[in-house]
């Protein structure tokens, strides 16, 4: 009697263990951090090979800017740099943290599928394994009280031991799916603790940037009252401005006048030697850049995707005149190209904004911020902070200006900026 009895008891065991496996295969107390909702999968996989790409141009810029620190001889060149590398830096644990976002979207889609192909599967494996566990269950009495259960206890031992192999083979490609959903797992694991370890990253940069920033306006606080009137005098320009187009006229028209008093020659020593003074007066001119030149290597100020172009219509009838670029909250806005800040602080409607003089006639308007690093007066390079992205709702908008008029900052990327956008 064990002799038939046996076989059932091991496919019993076999299939309760393998429903076992299924039902821990895709455990749901795993703690996990929210993710951004996704479309589709195409969306998640677009989002992650994005985040790649801006994670990689992140970290170039980050060690170029460090390479500049290094190589810088003046303290202001070396300031400069390093505030730029900490930015990069700080959208490189950005990035990171959007990378481990997708992957965590992907594989949670892939586990959804799986899931529903093993609950499809287990009913069956269920209503076997309970059959047979039923019959091996029985008290082998009950076959001898019973007329012809022992022939039919025989009967069913011959059957299943024909039957077992069958079953295996049937279950092979279960147990396959249920490999695929512990590695799965395993994946889902190292996505949450790579997003962990750019969480502390990004904290951890953010707080060496905000130091840094401190610093800097504290050095400029001593510095002497030059700057003060300056800013003072750009908040007044806010004030007294009809709109931001009247704002961007009057900065432009004191940046113009202060770049035309910068370029006057400074007064010449008269030699005592009239024939040097001839030989210097012919001397060959010096060569000058451009001056329509656009600002060099241009790039948009933060990571994220455009949600409105230049010149589309508005709700209100009118054309755009930048780009609305939807980012991540928090994120790190930097300086669009080579530069100077002519305007920081609040402006109505626009929330925080930054206006950057570049040279040769051009500005940079963004808007949108809910803090600021930049203060009036001060040098900037592409990359250097500007500020952070609000938590709610983060679009920073773009305009660029070519002797006031807007153009479409997107043809004015540059292909080396590293852009990543």
């Amino acid at each position: 009697m064990r002799r038939f009895a046996l076989p059932s008891a091991t496919l019993a065991a076999t299939l309760v263990a393998l429903l076992g496996a299924v039902a821990i295969a895709l455990p749901r107390a795993e703690a996990q951090l929210r993710t951004p909702d996704f479309a589709d999968t195409a969306t998640a996989r677009e989002a992650l090979e994005r985040a790649r790409l801006q994670a990689r141009n992140a970290r170039a810029r980050g060690e170029a800017f460090e390479r500049q620190e290094r190589r810088g001889t003046a303290a202001a060149d070396k300031a400069q740099a390093r505030a730029a590398a900490l930015a990069a830096r700080v959208q490189q644990a950005e990035a990171a943290i959007g990378i481990a976002e997708a992957e965590s979207a992907l594989i949670a889609e892939q586990r959804r599928r799986l899931d529903r192909r093993l609950a499809v599967e287990r009913g069956p494996i269920a209503e076997l394994a309970a059959a047979l566990q039923t019959m091996v269950r029985r008290p082998t009495t009950l076959a001898i009280l019973r007329p012809g259960s022992l022939r039919e206890t025989v009967y069913l031992g011959a059957v299943l031991d024909s039957t077992v192999p069958l079953i295996r083979a049937r279950t092979a490609d279960l147990r396959d799916e249920i490999v695929r959903a512990r590695q799965l797992q395993e994946a889902s694991r190292k996505a949450l603790a790579d997003r962990r370890v750019a969480e502390r990253r990004l904290t951890a940069r953010r707080a060496e940037l905000v130091a840094l920033s401190q610093r800097e306006r504290l050095t400029a606080r001593r510095a002497g009252g030059a700057a003060n009137r300056e800013e003072v005098r750009a908040l007044t320009l806010a004030e007294e401005a009809r709109d931001i187009d009247s704002l961007l006229g009057d900065l432009e028209a004191a940046a113009t006048l202060r770049q035309q008093l910068a370029a006057l020659p400074g007064p010449v020593m008269r030699s005592r030697d009239p024939s040097a003074q001839i030989a210097s007066s012919a001397a060959a001119p010096v060569p000058v850049p451009s001056s329509t030149a656009p600002p060099a290597r241009y790039r948009l100020p933060v990571e994220g995707r455009i949600e409105a172009g230049f010149g589309e219509t508005e709700r209100s009838g009118g054309r755009t005149g930048g780009l609305a670029l939807a980012t991540r909250p928090g994120a790190q806005v930097v300086a669009t190209a080579p530069g100077r800040i002519g305007f920081a602080g609040p402006y109505r409607g626009y929330g925080r904004i930054v206006i950057i003089e570049h040279a040769n006639g051009w500005t940079s308007l963004v808007t949108g911020l809910a803090e600021l690093d930049a203060r009036v007066g001060q040098d900037v390079v592409g990359g250097s902070p500007l500020g952070r992205a609000p938590r709610d709702g983060p679009r920073i908008g773009l305009e660029l200006r070519r002797g006031g008029d807007p153009v479409n900052p997107l043809d004015y990327i540059s292909r080396n900026s590293s852009n990543g956008a």
